[in-house]
């Protein structure tokens, strides 16, 4: 199971993705890491205006003002959940066997818990591809040769 710091960069990822290729945020994304203090939550939530503008003279990343400041907003809002319900339960929520509805209703509700919360960058299409990429929701066919390992390592998660 992903801890928060992966969960974050998975929301901040799929945040700057949105709109593009992903093929173009995996070819950046050690640059993000090197840009984003490699996802740290806490870091990442003092980055400030001179920080915003740095970040939007790196060529080695997608160079959006309102995503990277949503990257920085998404930051602080992860450090402000700890004192209520940290990132990875709130994701983990979202698995149908807890949520006890499909996966797009989960995201949808999600989305708005987040956005209610101070994330940004977070519609329910976003939201369900980062729920998809940490293994909350395990879309690949049935015949797909990696849906049984994903499946495994996805039950172990939700036992733990």
């Amino acid at each position: 199971m992903l801890d928060e710091r992966g969960l974050y960069e998975r929301l901040c990822l799929e945040g700057f993705q949105s709109g593009l290729s992903w093929l173009t945020i995996l070819r950046k994304r050690d640059a993000f890491r090197r840009a984003f203090a490699g996802f740290d939550p806490d870091s990442v939530a003092r980055f400030g205006e001179r920080d915003v503008e740095r970040l939007l003279l790196d060529a080695g990343i997608v160079r959006h003002r309102g995503k990277i400041e949503a990257a920085i907003a998404n930051a602080r809002a992860t450090v402000a959940l700890r004192e209520d319900t940290p990132l990875p339960e709130l994701l983990w929520a979202c698995a149908p066997e807890r949520a006890g509805r499909p996966a797009d209703a989960s995201a949808a509700a999600l989305a708005k818990d987040l956005r209610r919360r101070g994330f940004r960058f977070v519609g329910p299409t976003t939201v369900y591809s980062a729920l998809q990429a940490c293994g909350v929701v395990n879309d690949h066919l049935p015949d797909c040769f990696v849906r049984q390992d994903v499946e495994a390592e996805r039950r172990t998660a939700l036992t733990t």
